[in-house]
């Protein structure tokens, strides 16, 4: 008893030596805190203000060169090459001679059928003369007219196989590599070369369903394909009616000038399609957007307050993003302290974005 009786006097006697000093300590404690309460500085932020710009709707996809118009060269008649006129990746017009098959038998046949032809042509012109005359009957003269007009016809066959017997180029382009030599038996199914017009060339690529009611024939296209360091332009102009069923995507086709031929068919091209530009577009910093509950946000500074104001977006590009609603032409945009600020804090605008 006597011993807790003792350790209580020591405690109580600790407590009222060291009373005075905890005393100062927290008004001195209560003191500083009310000074820098009433001293603090506003929080320093930057800001964007919000001006006209152009945001385009972009994709991006892949896509193949093609030839404007290519054919492989063959003919429609067999038999031995007689001489080869077209030169390996030489420039050729429309209706050039490329290669002559040998036509003597279809020529001998021609002169004779020629021979035939003038002989009953004679007899023709004779009998009509008789017919006016009544030295013949009609039925008599109508079966020699017949026999011209089955011998007219007749060259012309001959003279249609004699014309397939060239073969011309079947409009202007670019001869590839030949796969047959003078003197070859060539038949229809022989390959003989091929011939590609690429000037202006041709890009397929393929874009998302939900794109297809944007994309329409006039859209320009960016390309760019390797070698080649300087993008490329090209323009829509035809496009698939349906879309695939397997790869839910749509068929599209675009059109580029290629005078210098740098532009091969077969080559890989990486694709920049524009579908929308818009002009005077509301565009902000992607940064100042805040995620909500209910949708977006962003914090507007007027009249050095903050105020929050919900936002409807639009398009994207690499840095900015367009407001549709909620924000207008001039506006000041905070882009930095968004998590510190509160509704109606005051701030100091330490820079200002966008002027």
């Amino acid at each position: 008893m006597k011993r807790a009786a003792s350790i209580a006097g020591i405690i109580i006697v600790l407590g009222l030596l060291a009373f005075p000093k905890v005393k100062d300590y927290l008004k001195a404690s209560e003191t500083a805190s009310q000074n820098n309460s009433g001293s603090a500085a506003p929080l320093n932020v930057e800001v964007y203000i919000v001006k006209p710009d152009i945001v385009e709707n972009k994709i991006f996809t892949t896509g193949t060169l093609t030839s404007n118009e290519e054919v492989e060269l063959a003919s429609e008649s067999s038999g031995l090459i007689q001489e080869i006129y077209l030169r390996e990746g030489e420039d050729v017009k429309k209706g050039e001679l490329l290669v002559k098959i040998n036509d003597s038998e279809l020529k001998a046949q021609l002169k004779r059928a020629d021979f035939r032809l003038n002989l009953a042509e004679d007899r023709e012109k004779r009998q009509k003369q008789l017919l006016e005359k009544g030295g013949i009957s009609q039925e008599e003269y109508d079966a020699t007219l017949n026999e011209v007009n089955v011998l007219r016809a007749e060259v012309s066959l001959i003279n249609a196989q004699i014309e397939k017997t060239e073969v011309r180029a079947p409009f202007t382009g670019k001869l590839g590599l030949k796969y047959v030599s003078d003197g070859s038996y060539i038949t229809p199914n022989t390959r003989i070369a091929t011939l590609q017009d690429i000037d202006p060339i041709k890009i397929d690529f393929s874009i998302p369903e939900r794109y297809a009611a944007q994309i329409e024939v006039g859209n320009k296209v960016r390309f760019t394909v390797q070698g080649i360091e300087e993008p490329l332009v090209a323009q829509v102009y035809a496009k698939e009616p349906r879309i695939d069923s397997d790869t839910r995507t749509l068929q599209v086709r675009a059109r580029s000038s290629n005078p210098d031929g740098k532009l091969l068919p077969g080559a890989f091209a990486d694709l920049e399609l524009t579908l929308q530009t818009i002009e005077n577009a509301k565009m902000i910093p992607t940064i100042s957007l805040v995620p909500e509950l209910q949708g977006q946000k962003v914090f507007l500074l007027k009249d050095g307050v903050v105020h929050p104001q919900s936002v409807v977006t639009g398009l994207r590009n690499e840095s900015k993003i367009q407001i549709t609603e909620g924000v207008e032409i001039g506006d000041t945009v905070l882009t930095t302290g968004l998590l510190q600020v509160r509704p109606q804090m005051q701030v100091s605008v330490k820079q200002v974005n966008g002027e």
